[in-house]
């Protein structure tokens, strides 16, 4: 299920939907992502994820701003693994275009694909689900043409885990042979305040409990796993360093703790942590051979 003294996968998450008025050092303009990730970086991490600051636009508009964040990070530092957020579009091959378009400049080798749908959210001032029609969705269509882009691309499927349903599709993949090399599964354990307040109406809170049900499901696949907590710090659970012992990897960031410090120093508290459990934190062509990711056959443009 994990190595238990193998280098540590540690992926940055810049910003998600995080806004300046919420964390001042959010990221949000391309330079300002292309700086933090390089800081990101420097401190331990080997995957770099970003939102756009606009994703409501075309496949190449969003290129547009995607590809000046993630090129000084690619040019520093060839082989790190960069991968956007969802697109936006009436079908899912627009929605998943931009993915292939950055793939073609060679400035991703990752591809999110999230496993299942979820009410995301938590619950209003008087305590109960509020008035909100949004359902993150992915149907079985939407998630078997991602896995496909990855599979005929070589890009690793990055792949948020936000209900245990979402792992049973994976396992799904893995026990037909059909998971594509490169794959890190991100377990995702619910707090407080994440996307609007309240108390969390989804998944599993950050408990030992949780983590042990997925692992369970896990088994010994060889599937390379990590863990986050939305909507607070990965640090003030068991998760970070029970996920270390049991040969788990990290995500950390201002998408995820999004009152949290600036990035780069949540990255260096997951390096220590890594350090204080005795494991090493992947470069990035450790983070290659770790995942399984299969090499790039297509020079950045």
């Amino acid at each position: 299920m994990g190595e238990r003294d193998g280098a540590v996968v540690i992926e940055a998450a810049l910003n998600g939907v995080t806004s300046k008025h919420r964390n001042a050092h959010v990221p949000i303009t391309p330079e300002e992502q292309a700086q933090d990730a390089l800081a990101c970086v420097a401190a331990g991490a080997t995957v770099i994820h970003t939102h756009a600051a606009d994703i409501v636009v075309s496949p190449e508009e969003a290129v547009e701003q995607y590809a000046p964040a993630f090129q000084p990070v690619v040019d520093a530092h060839p082989g790190v693994i960069c991968y956007p957020t969802a697109g936006w579009g009436e079908t899912i091959d627009v929605k998943y275009r931009h993915v292939e378009l950055l793939d073609d400049l060679g400035l991703v080798r990752a591809g999110y694909v999230d496993t299942g749908s979820v009410n995301l959210g938590g619950t209003g001032p008087d305590g109960l689900p509020p008035a909100s029609g949004f359902v993150y969705t992915n149907t079985y269509a939407d998630v078997r043409h991602k896995m496909d882009v990855c599979a005929k691309r070589g890009l690793g499927p990055s792949i948020a885990v936000f209900e245990p349903g979402f792992l049973r599709v994976v396992m799904a993949y893995h026990r037909a042979g059909a998971l594509p090399p490169g794959t890190l599964v991100k377990l995702y354990f619910s707090a407080g305040g994440y996307l609007g307040g309240g108390e969390p109406l989804w998944g599993a809170p950050p408990v030992v409990e949780a983590l042990d049900l997925y692992c369970a499901m896990l088994g010994d696949a060889p599937i390379p796993w990590a863990v986050a907590v939305l909507g607070g710090s990965l640090f003030d659970t068991p998760l970070a360093r029970l996920a270390l012992e049991r040969g788990g990897h990290l995500r950390v960031g201002i998408e995820d703790w999004d009152t949290g410090p600036p990035n780069a120093e949540q990255v260096a508290a997951a390096a220590a942590l890594c350090a204080q459990v005795g494991r090493p934190v992947a470069t990035v062509a450790q983070a290659e051979r770790v995942l399984g990711l299969p090499p790039r056959t297509r020079p950045p443009a």
